[in-house]
This record gives structure tokens, sequence and C-alpha cells, in this order.
């Protein structure tokens, strides 16, 4: 190690709180001039940050640096700046998504600046437990995160919109804070300056939705429907065991969100989580020796486990339950129908692909790869994929969820949701930057996402 580099690490740690931290919370208190300002100015000013970031910053030579937990910074020299630009550009962005609702930008950025500085300040400075699922944090840490992150959350959530009740900015604060800190904490290389916003404004969006008289409505039903989800997911929970269609752990989960999403609409939904589970499964036992000898059959015999069922199944129960408690119930059915189809599309067309084309195409290259590549599609498996989605908005539609227009809306998203995940696979999950599940995460979000976008009003 240089000379240079040795005196860089000492002084980032002393330093108790990094240099590109302090910056980043100084750039949150503009956050306060929200009110006062157009989505337009607001814009701007966020533009002009991200210009003085870029061509300023560095000039000035503070320790912008990351630093891992143990405080060392980070040796690749591509790393050293992309938090530094990608926090205004992610202010940027949050600006112009939700230009009718700042509030709910400033929250998110409140959520990034705050949460995740407090997450490193207290994470390092009282070392306790790590988590489970990422042993390079702790509890600590996670706890700090979410305690300042809805601390700010809330105060701007208010003061940006004050005639939103104090109670429901505080319990939509946690909540979201609770959900930054799992994103921040997943052991996934992609830089949470642009992760935790993006997924806490979005939950923010739809949670400010909800109201009393969502659920007052629905209390005298809820009752009978809960039990009913109940018993029948269950029913299929031990089955998806019996057939080995699912692991302990899928089970168990899909268990839980299976009800979110019987809650939802009934048997209607449930018909639409049933129909995806079952094209899945069917796809994945189609050639199943045949993938297995060429070593890309998904493992123990294609039983899913929680990750799966997170990954194509959580984003559809969240929309499922926000039906019932909100009044955009038309807009919250179309996405959740446009998740499953995405989630069906995804499933079909890798496994389809993966038993009849010995090669797929990246993209957007089009290189050449052998079939089970990340992020390689195929014609038979696309043909595949695009009637599975086409079948998912089509019983939507059939079942008085989505009507015709919704349906149409639900397969275009369901499309570009898995363009978005053969995207992902071919250039961030191919460098190790996401695992799979992130990528099938992410599509079926983007897929609900977007028909929620183009639906609601």
């Amino acid at each position: 190690m240089s000379a240079s580099t040795t005196i860089s690490v000492s002084r980032a740690r002393r330093q108790v709180l990094p240099s590109r931290k302090i910056v980043q919370i100084t750039m949150l208190a503009s956050a306060f001039l929200l009110p006062s300002l157009s989505w337009q100015q607001a814009a701007g000013a966020a533009l002009l940050a991200v210009l003085f970031n870029v061509a300023l910053l560095p000039k000035l030579d503070p320790d912008l640096r990351k630093r891992r937990d143990a405080g060392a910074v980070i040796d690749n020299v591509a790393d050293v700046g992309t938090g530094i630009l990608l926090y205004p550009v992610s202010v940027l962005l949050l600006i112009l998504i939700y230009r009718h609702h700042l509030e709910v930008a400033a929250a998110a950025w409140a959520i990034m600046a705050l949460g995740d500085s407090a997450a490193g300040l207290i994470g390092e400075a009282m070392p306790g437990p790590r988590l489970p699922w990422n042993p390079g944090k702790t509890w600590t840490g996670f706890t700090a995160f979410v305690l300042a992150g809805a601390a700010g959350a809330s105060v701007l959530l208010v003061w940006v919109q004050p005639s939103l009740a104090s109670g429901k900015a505080i319990i939509v604060s946690v909540l979201s804070a609770l959900l930054g800190a799992a994103v921040e904490s997943a052991p996934i290389r992609l830089d949470d300056n642009l992760t935790v916003p993006l997924m806490c404004s979005g939950f923010i969006f739809c949670a400010l939705l909800t109201t009393s008289a969502g659920v007052r409505s629905n209390l005298p039903y809820l009752g009978r429907r809960l039990l009913l989800a109940a018993a029948v997911n269950l029913t299929f929970a031990l089955l998806a065991l019996r057939l080995k269609t699912a692991s302990r752990s899928g089970a168990a989960l899909g268990l839980a969100l299976g009800m979110m999403v019987y809650l939802g609409w009934g048997w209607r939904s449930f018909l639409i989580l049933f129909s995806f589970f079952a094209a899945g499964s069917l796809a994945t036992r189609l050639g199943y020796s045949r993938k297995a000898e060429r070593g890309i059959a998904e493992g123990e015999g294609g039983a899913r486990s929680w990750r799966e069922a997170l990954a194509n199944v959580g984003p559809g129960a969240f929309f499922a339950l926000l039906v019932i408690i909100t009044p955009q119930e038309h807009a919250f059915l179309v996405a959740f129908v446009a998740a499953f189809a995405e989630a069906a599309g995804d499933t079909v067309s890798s496994e389809i692909g993966q038993w009849l084309s010995p090669r797929a195409y990246l993209i957007p290259s089009f290189r050449a790869v052998p079939a089970g590549e990340n992020g390689g599609v195929s014609l038979a498996g696309s043909v595949a994929g695009l009637a599975a989605s086409g079948l998912i908005a089509t019983l939507g539609w059939l079942l008085g969820l989505t009507g015709s227009g919704g349906a149409g809306i639900a397969f275009a998203a369901a499309i570009a949701g898995n363009l978005l995940d053969s995207l992902m696979g071919a250039t961030l999950e191919r460098r190790g930057l996401v695992t799979n599940g992130i990528v099938n995460f992410a599509g079926t979000v983007f897929a609900g996402a977007l028909a929620l976008a183009l639906t609601i009003r």
C-alpha cells in the first residue's frame, strides 16, 4: 500500500462521518424549500446539484470515497465517485417521477440521506450482532437506519404536505424506513443511493393512498375471506410440498403471500396466482431431464424456495392487499395482474427456452450464448413467455378484474418487465452485481408499477 493510500485510510478512520455523507445531509436541507417551489424549479435545482457534484465537488478535494464496514477505503477507483454522483441523480429522478407528489420525493430523499448515514456511523461505532442475510451488516446499523430514516421522512412528509395527518405520516415513514433498511442491507453490489430511494418512494406513494374508509368498507366480509384464504392456501402449500414444486421455505412464504392475494379479490385473485403457479410448474417439468443433463435445470427437482416466492409473488401480493385499502381499486387490480403476467412470462420463457433452444442471445448485444446463461433470450422461450403473459392478462379480463383496456395495459407492462429482466440479467447479473432473485423481483415490481402509473387517476 502506498504512503498516500495509507494516509487516506487513516484520515477516513479518524473522521466521524465521511465527507460524502456530510455533503449529502447538507443537500437534504434544501428539501425544506420544496413547498415554495414548482416541480420544474425543484428539478432544475437538482440538475444543478448533479452538475456541481460532477464538475466542481471533486476539485474541492473532500474525502468522497466510500468505506466498507471495517472503515477501509474501496480500492476500485471506478467505485469512488459512484455514490456522490448517484445521490443527486436519484433526487432528480424522484422529483421528475413524483412531480405532483413532492412529499413522496422528500420523504424518500430523507430516508436515503439520513438512514444510510446513521447506519454507517452507528454500525461502526457500536458493533453488534450480524444480520443473517448479510454478515457485513449489523443489527445496530439496521436499527439506526430505521430510526433516522423514519424521523426524517415523517418530518418532511408533514412539512411538504401539511394536510397529511401526523399519525399516518409516522406509520408510513416507519414502514418505508424498514423497507429501505432491508434494501440497503441486501447483499448486492448496486449502489444504495439508487435502490433505496426508488423502492422507498414507490412504497410511500402507495401507502399514502390507503384510507381508513377503505378498510372499514371491507371489514364486513374480510373475516370470512381471511378464513377461506387460510384454508385454501394451506391446502395448496401442503400440495406443493407433496408434489415437490416448492421447498419448505417456499411453501411457508407462499402460504403468507397467497393469503394476501386471496384477501385482495377472493377466489378470482387467487385464481391468477394459481394459474401462474401451474404454468411455471408445468414449464419447469417439461424437458426437466434434458435440462438436468445440460446442467441448467432448477435445483432440488425444480422446487421453488422462499427467494423465488418473494421475487415472483411478493409484488403481486402487495398490490392485491392495496386493492382493499385504497380507493384506487381498479388501478391496483391492473397492477396485480401485470405483476403476475410478468412473473409467468419470465418463468415460462426461461424454462421453455432452456428446454427447446440450445443457444440464446443476450440483450442488447444479441451475442450468442449457451442456453441457460443469465440474460439470454431465445425465440422459443420468448414466444412461450408472451403466451404465458397473455394468458394471465386475458384471465384477469375474463374474471372481471381489469376490463379489456386494463388487460391490454397489464400485458404491455408484463412485456416491458420481461425486457427489463433480460437486460438486467445480461448486464448486472452477469457482472455479479445482483442475484437472479433480485433481477426477477425488479422485473415483477417494474411491470406492476408501470401498469399502476398508466392506470391510476
